[in-house]
Parts: C-alpha cells; structure tokens; sequence
C-alpha cells in the first residue's frame, strides 16, 4: 500500500498583497491631494495679494495653510484630525511664512525662495508635528523633513518656470506634486494606512482600510 508524501504547504501571498494594497491607495490618495496647493495659493492671494510685507506674508501664509490643512486631512484617510491640522498648518504657514520672507527680503530667485521655503518648514514641521495622533511613530521625523520638503517645493517650481516673481504664498503645482508624492511615504511611515489603536480621545487614530 503506498503512504502519500506529505505536500508542503505554499505560504499564501495575498495578505502580503493585502497589507500593500491599502498602503498604495492611502499614498496615491495623499499625493492627489497636491491639487489643495494650489486652491490654497488663490484663497492666500485673494487673504492678501502679493507676498511683499510682513502683513501680507502673515495673513496669506495663514489663508494658504488652512486651506492645505483641510485638504490634507481630506485625503490622509482617516490619519489626521482635520480641525487640529487645519489649525496647525494655518499657524505654522502664517509665522514661517512671515518670518522667511522677511529673512530674504521678499525676493524671488531660487536661492532665497528655498531659504525662505526651509525657514517656514522648520515652523510649519514643528506645528504639524504637534498635531499627529499620540500613536504616531517619531513624529519628530516630520518637523525635521519638512524644512527640506518644503524648500523642494519652491525649488522644484522655480525651475519649472512658473512665475515665482508674483510672489504668491506657495509653490506651484509642479513643486506642491513633489511634495505630497515625498511626504507621502513619509507619513507612511509614521502612521501606517491600517492600523489598530484606541479610538477615543482627540488624538486617538481608528483602524484604517485606505
């Protein structure tokens, strides 16, 4: 009589497939949300004109960041907390915005526009970075990528040929498009598209199938 050899079992792909499928959607979801960037850029101009004085860079920078706070949290799937980020953004977009402009004098070539760019990530990262969830992972690491994302931004548009010299109160959508596609996978990183975590209290996430 023959015995049947034992076959041995295939580890099944697809629950690795599964956790990446959810990852994907969340990344492409945060990166379409570029198109606030713009928007954020017309409501700043219509706050404020042009980027020319310490009241102008104020009250844009603080129009631009509510309107890419909001956006932001639309697409982030369900990781951030809209009012706290919109508020976050709209505060760190105002002061670093006053202050970088100010550090450069308003001009509008590459080297000061990334500067200034730098300047306002260093306040924009620390605010943003204040209002991730408590389960966040490093968050740290946020404050710390934005000055260098954010310079990209302004350095990415400038070199696209867009009209940097309107002095508008955020890059353009070629730089804002860098921008979302890089702290994608940042914010990826620190707080995964699916995961598990107490969903009480303001800073709470709930689990998540971006």
């Amino acid at each position: 009589m023959s015995v049947p050899l034992p076959v041995p079992e295939r580890t099944p792909e697809r629950p690795y497939r599964a956790l990446k499928r959810p990852a994907l959607r969340a990344w492409i979801r945060w990166t379409a949300g570029f198109l606030a960037f713009p928007i954020a850029g017309l409501a700043g101009r219509a706050a404020a004109g042009p980027v020319d004085d310490a009241t102008s860079a104020l009250l844009g920078g603080v129009a631009t960041g509510a309107v890419i706070g909001a956006g932001q949290a639309l697409v982030s799937s369900g990781r951030l907390n809209p009012p706290r980020w919109a508020a976050a953004t709209a505060a760190g977009s105002g002061l670093g915005l006053l202050l970088g402009a100010a550090l450069v004098g308003h001009r509008t070539d590459l080297g000061p526009l990334a500067l200034m760019g730098a300047v306002e990530g260093v306040l924009l990262g620390t605010a943003q970075a204040c209002a991730l969830p408590r389960a966040t992972r490093l968050r740290w690491l946020w404050a710390a990528a934005m000055p260098v994302l954010w310079a990209t931004g302004w350095t990415v548009t400038t070199l696209a040929g867009v009209g940097v010299d309107a002095r508008f109160t955020v890059f353009g959508a070629t730089g804002a498009l860098t921008f979302s596609a890089l702290s994608g996978v940042l914010l990826h990183r620190l707080l995964p598209a699916t995961t598990r975590a107490r969903t009480s209290g303001p800073g709470s996430l709930r689990e998540v199938d971006a």
